[in-house]
């Protein structure tokens, strides 16, 4: 999402009214633990297996998400499944977290490259994309960002960092628990907390230490803000579909349950 805001700005295109990065690095300093698995080689071989062409298989890059936090997502599931012979509990975000995507090998490279190597995303004029020079100062609408204060992906220090890099009028938010746990933690559920201060000229030690913890879902305060950047609703269509878009199946569509050879 940033990149895409980076491209539009420097095409010129105005097409974004605001922007909301979800426990997302922009500066890639301080990668945590995940920083450990890549160097110089490991990036270099993987340049001359796929870096032309192939396929970074889905199921890898789960693996090693999961090595990261190894007890919760892997030894657990071995205790009670292969030692004490017991089904696993029904769990919803670990089902949709092994439903793996693959990636066209070339982007990976360039993306490992670039950002946890190289560091240049963050960098007026580092990196091409589309055959443009990025500028993420260029990128000026009002920017929410949201991290997870147990985040092993994105360390949340390194999230709040984002503000500095793009976007104007920026609002932090930190939920509680992890990379997709602290994001998707509908209201309903009355689960976890968050934390709010508007002060964001300080760094984000100082930030946490005049931070205010509110009980629930972070998404109420995404809304409100939202809807302050909103120049409202509109009615919903009667029916899908028009006479330049044909309705063409029911949902999800086709392309969902097609596989990758």
């Amino acid at each position: 999402m940033s990149c895409a805001a980076g491209v539009l700005a420097a095409r010129g295109e105005h097409k974004l009214a605001t922007l909301t990065l979800l426990t997302t690095m922009i500066d890639f300093a301080d990668t945590g633990e995940i920083g450990l698995l890549i160097d110089e080689n490991s990036i270099a071989l993987r340049e001359a297996v796929i870096g032309s062409g192939g396929i970074m298989p889905g199921k890898e890059l789960a693996f090693t998400f999961g090595t990261l936090r190894a007890n919760d997502l892997i030894w657990r599931y071995v205790v009670d499944s292969y030692l004490k012979g017991a089904s696993p509990e029904a769990f919803d975000l670990l089902y949709w977290d092994s439903d793996s995507v693959s990636l066209p090998g070339p982007m990976y490279c360039w993306y490992t490259r670039n950002t946890y190597l190289d560091n240049k995303i963050k960098d007026p004029g580092k990196t091409t994309q589309c055959g443009l020079p990025i500028d993420l100062s260029k990128v000026d609408v009002p920017l929410y960002v949201l991290a997870s204060r147990e985040d092993h992906i994105v360390p949340w220090q390194s999230a709040y960092r984002s503000k500095d890099f793009m976007g104007r009028d920026p609002r932090f938010v930190l939920a509680a628990s992890g990379h997709v746990a602290g994001v998707i933690n509908p209201p309903a559920r009355k689960k976890r907390s968050h934390w709010l201060n508007d002060n964001l000229n300080c760094d984000a030690k100082s930030w946490l230490e005049g931070a205010h913890e509110n009980s629930g879902s972070w998404w109420p305060d995404w809304d409100a803000w939202m809807k302050r950047h909103s120049s409202g609703t509109v009615a919903a269509p009667a029916q899908p579909g028009n006479a330049n878009f044909r309705v063409i199946e029911p949902a999800p569509g086709r392309y969902v349950k097609q596989k990758s050879n």
